[in-house]
């Protein structure tokens, strides 16, 4: 069973910085694409960033020019470097993997909260 572990996330002011990690349990060039999504309270879920096998790199409207999607495949890790943060960034990001099979897994999030 493929497993997916975010970790980095926690209280940053607005304009700061923060970087999420994504360990996964098997090669991640397994995955045909990669990514981070986000789920503010009473949103839906929304993409955030992918990254593909190749590297070709996807952001949210709302994330380009502030985020960095990046992949490790000797760690088998994804990252989200977020840059110039804003309260509307505040929610539980989580991993994404899609296999070439069409499977899709899911880490169980973790909590950026943007406040003064």
């Amino acid at each position: 069973q493929v497993q997916l572990v975010e970790s980095g996330g926690g209280l940053v002011q607005p304009g700061g910085s923060l970087r999420l990690s994504c360990a996964a349990s098997s090669n991640i060039l397994s995955f045909t694409v990669m990514g981070w999504y986000r789920q503010a309270p009473g949103k839906e879920r929304e993409v955030v960033a992918t990254i593909t096998s190749s590297g070709r790199e996807n952001y949210g409207d709302s994330v380009k020019g502030r985020f960095t999607i990046s992949r490790d495949n000797a760690k088998n890790t994804v990252y989200l470097q977020m840059n110039s943060l804003k309260p509307e960034d505040t929610a539980v990001y989580y991993c994404n993997g899609r296999s070439y099979y069409g499977l899709e897994y899911w880490g169980k999030g973790t909590l950026v909260t943007v406040s003064s």
